[in-house]
């Protein structure tokens, strides 16, 4: 009914080790050829891992993607972060991206923040996009990054002299909706 097929053994990738020298001479082996190289996809490049238990007093710099899970006393500017559920920074964060899980104590600046359910911050987030999870504490402002104008600047009047009639008036200030303190929104 079936006829079973047999089975042949995979092709080796590598070639086999080299026997080790025996009475037979070395002309009547063929010689061993290694592999040709064949171009392998591009690797990402590790996360570089600060585990729970580890205190960093100093600055972590560099343009990798970090993961801290640990203390850290000091300023963070780096590619990516994720900052695990047993994280305390206390110091600006700096960042492409941030995933926050544990506690921050500072400013962070990054095009995209997200803040996850057991996240706590104590600063102020300078942002492009921003999300929030239920249970995520956070107590700062909330900035948005303003793109500056790619045209070119319009010549402006030189400022004036002022008179001893004409005293300084500051300009009135009212906050856009995403700069006002999050824990003092009206109601």
């Amino acid at each position: 009914m079936f006829v079973k097929k047999k089975e042949a053994p995979a092709p080796l990738a590598l070639a086999p080790l080299e026997q080790p020298r025996s009475v037979a001479p070395q002309a009547a082996r063929p010689p061993v050829q290694a592999a040709a190289p064949s171009a392998a996809p591009a690797r990402a490049k590790p996360a570089s891992l600060f585990t729970q238990g580890l205190t960093v007093r100093g600055d972590i710099l560099g343009d990798v993607e970090a993961h801290i899970d640990c203390v850290v006393m000091g300023d963070v500017k780096v590619g990516k972060l994720i900052v695990g559920p047993n994280a305390r920074i206390e110091g600006s964060i700096v960042a492409q991206a941030v995933e926050i899980h544990g506690l921050i104590i500072g400013s962070i600046t990054a095009p995209a923040v997200r803040l996850y359910g057991t996240a706590r911050v104590d600063g102020d987030i300078t942002h492009e996009q921003l999300a929030m999870e239920p249970g995520a504490e956070f107590q700062g402002r909330s900035l948005k990054f303003r793109r500056a104008p790619q045209t070119a600047p319009a010549p402006t009047a030189p400022p004036q002299p002022q008179t001893q009639t004409q005293a300084a008036q500051p300009a009135p200030m009212t906050p856009s909706a995403s700069q006002t303190p999050y824990n003092h929104m009206p109601h």
